[in-house]
């Protein structure tokens, strides 16, 4: 009998453990940008956070959905992807919003009682197809316009090739290895800027504690090898980005009071 009651509870505290652990995969993705869209609100200033992170995000796990019609893996992954779309898209509305009022104030300053006409801001458009303009579109609808063409194109390309055991293992492969790539535009931005001044520390301090939950997370439930050997790579970008916090705060390239402009950064958990 005591051993029936022993076996139950272990049962129990496993599928309790399971559950915490897949509510975090779900959810723990999205926790880091809650500090930056709340210091993106407050401060009205996008120029230390990369919309080139969204870009990224947005890129892998369009692409971690089509691979799972080719190959299953767990179901808290699909939800995670899922939610870091919304999420992703819900940033991007935030920092369109920012960046062109930004631009207006200028504008608007430089409007004299003498010239009854304001001078317009020319605007950037997805449907222009012009690469120098490419991700620093003018409305948050142009972004949409992108994420939805780019979804229709690879889920074609998919459906004609999911057959193909080539296919499929690279189509997973760039989904965790641009996901991997996260850092990357955020490390370059924090290069460019010599500064790591308007990103938050704590969106990266989370990134690095998900990452190498989430690393220990696929070795355990066995995930496809993809899974964790880019989630590795994507802990080692973390690390560094966390680097250039230590090293630019102790050796400043440059008065905090100047920023880069963010048309030139190109960031990016």
């Amino acid at each position: 009998m005591e051993d029936e009651m022993f076996e139950r509870l272990m049962y129990f505290l496993n599928q309790l453990v399971a559950w915490i652990a897949a509510g975090a995969m779900v959810f723990g993705g999205v926790v880091p940008y809650i500090p930056q869209y709340r210091d993106i609100r407050r401060t009205q200033n996008a120029e230390g956070f990369s919309t080139y992170v969204c870009l990224v995000l947005l890129v892998a796990n369009i692409l971690r959905l089509l691979f799972r019609f080719g190959r299953y893996f767990e179901t808290p992954l699909l939800w995670q992807s899922i939610i870091m779309i919304a999420t992703m898209l819900i940033m991007l509305n935030l920092c369109t919003d920012v960046r062109v009022a930004a631009e207006l104030q200028p504008k608007r300053r430089s409007f004299t009682a003498t010239d009854s006409k304001e001078e317009e801001i020319p605007k950037k458009f997805f449907l222009d197809f012009d690469w120098s303009h490419f991700w620093l579109w003018s409305r948050f609808m142009d972004y949409v316009q992108c994420v939805v063409a780019f979804t229709l194109l690879a889920a074609y390309v998919t459906y004609l090739l999911l057959d193909s055991y080539v296919f499929v293992e690279t189509l997973g492969f760039l989904a965790v290895f641009t996901e991997a790539m996260l850092g990357t535009p955020q490390l370059y931005c924090n290069y460019q800027n010599k500064s790591t001044e308007g990103m938050s520390i704590k969106m990266v301090l989370m990134w690095t504690s998900g990452d190498t939950f989430k690393t220990g997370y696929f070795l355990l439930t066995e995930a496809p090898v993809q899974f964790w050997t880019c989630s590795l790579l994507q802990v080692g970008v973390d690390f560094a980005i966390l680097f250039q916090v230590y090293y630019y705060s102790r050796y400043p390239q440059k008065p905090l009071s100047h920023t880069v402009s963010h048309t030139t950064s190109a960031k990016a958990l």
